[in-house]
Protein backbone atom coordinates (compact mmCIF):
# COMPACT_ATOMS: atom_id res chain seq x y z
CA UNK A 1 0.00 0.00 0.00
CA UNK A 2 1.48 3.38 -0.95
CA UNK A 3 2.25 5.68 2.00
CA UNK A 4 -0.28 8.24 0.72
CA UNK A 5 -3.02 5.66 1.38
CA UNK A 6 -1.58 4.20 4.57
CA UNK A 7 -3.62 4.74 7.70
CA UNK A 8 -2.14 6.50 10.69
CA UNK A 9 -2.19 3.17 12.49
CA UNK A 10 -0.14 1.55 9.74
CA UNK A 11 2.35 4.42 9.77
CA UNK A 12 2.76 4.13 13.56
CA UNK A 13 2.83 0.32 13.54
CA UNK A 14 5.96 -0.17 11.41
CA UNK A 15 8.25 1.96 13.62
CA UNK A 16 6.71 0.41 16.74
CA UNK A 17 7.30 -3.13 15.48
CA UNK A 18 10.89 -2.22 14.56
CA UNK A 19 11.53 -0.77 18.03
CA UNK A 20 9.87 -3.73 19.74
CA UNK A 21 11.95 -6.27 17.81
CA UNK A 22 15.19 -4.42 18.52
CA UNK A 23 14.44 -3.74 22.19
CA UNK A 24 13.47 -7.32 23.02
CA UNK A 25 16.41 -8.66 21.02
CA UNK A 26 18.61 -6.31 23.02
CA UNK A 27 17.15 -7.62 26.27
CA UNK A 28 18.15 -11.15 25.34
CA UNK A 29 21.68 -9.99 24.61
CA UNK A 30 21.79 -8.24 28.01
CA UNK A 31 20.90 -11.31 30.03
CA UNK A 32 17.11 -11.24 29.94
CA UNK A 33 16.30 -13.87 27.25
CA UNK A 34 13.09 -14.93 29.01
CA UNK A 35 11.35 -11.55 28.62
CA UNK A 36 8.93 -11.51 25.69
CA UNK A 37 6.98 -8.67 24.08
CA UNK A 38 3.80 -9.99 25.75
CA UNK A 39 5.35 -9.10 29.11
CA UNK A 40 5.22 -5.44 28.11
CA UNK A 41 1.52 -5.45 29.03
CA UNK A 42 2.63 -5.69 32.64
CA UNK A 43 6.01 -3.94 32.54
CA UNK A 44 4.62 -0.89 30.73
CA UNK A 45 1.92 -0.22 33.34
CA UNK A 46 3.30 -1.32 36.70
CA UNK A 47 3.76 1.55 39.13
CA UNK A 48 6.94 2.02 41.17
CA UNK A 49 5.04 1.14 44.37
CA UNK A 50 3.43 -1.86 42.66
CA UNK A 51 -0.01 -2.37 41.15
CA UNK A 52 -3.02 -4.58 41.61
CA UNK A 53 -3.71 -7.14 38.87
CA UNK A 54 -7.10 -5.59 38.13
CA UNK A 55 -5.50 -2.16 37.62
CA UNK A 56 -2.77 -3.57 35.39
CA UNK A 57 -5.35 -5.41 33.30
CA UNK A 58 -7.47 -2.29 32.94
CA UNK A 59 -4.51 -0.14 31.86
CA UNK A 60 -3.30 -2.80 29.42
CA UNK A 61 -6.84 -3.38 28.16
CA UNK A 62 -6.67 -7.15 28.67
CA UNK A 63 -8.67 -9.50 30.88
CA UNK A 64 -7.80 -10.02 34.53
CA UNK A 65 -7.16 -13.67 33.70
CA UNK A 66 -4.63 -12.76 31.00
CA UNK A 67 -2.86 -10.35 33.34
CA UNK A 68 -2.85 -12.94 36.12
CA UNK A 69 -1.16 -15.33 33.69
CA UNK A 70 1.53 -12.73 32.92
CA UNK A 71 2.00 -12.05 36.63
CA UNK A 72 2.41 -15.78 37.30
CA UNK A 73 4.89 -16.11 34.45
CA UNK A 74 6.99 -13.13 35.54
CA UNK A 75 6.79 -14.24 39.17
CA UNK A 76 8.11 -17.71 38.28
CA UNK A 77 10.96 -16.04 36.37
CA UNK A 78 11.82 -13.83 39.35
CA UNK A 79 10.83 -10.44 37.92
CA UNK A 80 7.83 -9.70 40.15
CA UNK A 81 6.48 -10.76 43.48
CA UNK A 82 2.93 -10.61 44.82
CA UNK A 83 2.46 -9.06 48.26
CA UNK A 84 -0.51 -7.92 50.35
CA UNK A 85 -1.80 -4.51 49.29
CA UNK A 86 -1.17 -2.12 52.21
CA UNK A 87 -4.19 -0.02 51.13
CA UNK A 88 -6.64 -2.94 50.95
CA UNK A 89 -6.20 -6.01 53.14
CA UNK A 90 -8.24 -8.15 50.73
CA UNK A 91 -6.16 -7.28 47.66
CA UNK A 92 -2.71 -8.23 46.42
CA UNK A 93 -0.13 -5.98 44.83
CA UNK A 94 2.35 -6.94 42.11
CA UNK A 95 5.80 -5.45 42.79
CA UNK A 96 8.98 -5.54 40.72
CA UNK A 97 11.82 -7.51 42.28
CA UNK A 98 15.39 -6.22 41.95
CA UNK A 99 15.64 -8.33 38.77
CA UNK A 100 12.39 -6.78 37.54
CA UNK A 101 13.73 -3.30 38.25
CA UNK A 102 16.89 -4.20 36.32
CA UNK A 103 14.92 -5.36 33.28
CA UNK A 104 12.76 -2.24 33.45
CA UNK A 105 15.83 0.02 33.54
CA UNK A 106 17.34 -1.94 30.64
CA UNK A 107 14.13 -1.52 28.63
CA UNK A 108 14.29 2.24 29.12
CA UNK A 109 17.98 2.34 28.19
CA UNK A 110 17.47 0.25 25.06
CA UNK A 111 14.47 2.36 24.06
CA UNK A 112 16.53 5.54 24.32
CA UNK A 113 19.37 4.00 22.31
CA UNK A 114 16.92 3.03 19.57
CA UNK A 115 15.27 6.44 19.62
CA UNK A 116 18.73 7.96 19.11
CA UNK A 117 19.32 5.50 16.25
CA UNK A 118 16.04 6.52 14.61
CA UNK A 119 17.07 10.14 15.05
CA UNK A 120 20.26 9.36 13.15
CA UNK A 121 18.19 7.81 10.35
CA UNK A 122 15.83 10.75 9.83
CA UNK A 123 17.80 13.55 11.46
CA UNK A 124 17.78 14.77 15.03
CA UNK A 125 15.55 17.74 14.24
CA UNK A 126 12.89 15.58 12.55
CA UNK A 127 13.06 13.10 15.41
CA UNK A 128 12.54 15.89 17.94
CA UNK A 129 9.60 17.16 15.88
CA UNK A 130 8.11 13.66 15.66
CA UNK A 131 8.44 13.20 19.41
CA UNK A 132 6.82 16.58 20.09
CA UNK A 133 3.95 15.87 17.69
CA UNK A 134 3.30 12.45 19.22
CA UNK A 135 3.39 13.95 22.74
CA UNK A 136 0.96 16.69 21.66
CA UNK A 137 -1.36 14.14 20.05
CA UNK A 138 -1.25 11.90 23.10
CA UNK A 139 -2.07 14.81 25.38
CA UNK A 140 -4.86 16.05 23.07
CA UNK A 141 -6.46 12.61 23.13
CA UNK A 142 -6.83 12.95 26.88
CA UNK A 143 -6.41 10.39 29.61
CA UNK A 144 -6.98 6.73 28.89
CA UNK A 145 -10.38 5.48 29.95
Amino acid sequence: MPDAQATLGALLRRPYEYLQTKVYGGLAARGFPDIRPAHSSLLRYIRPEGSRVVDLAERAQITKQSMAYLVGDLESLGYVTVVPDPDDGRAKRVVLTPRGQAVWATLIELSQTLEDHCGALIGAADMATLRRILQDLSQALGPRD
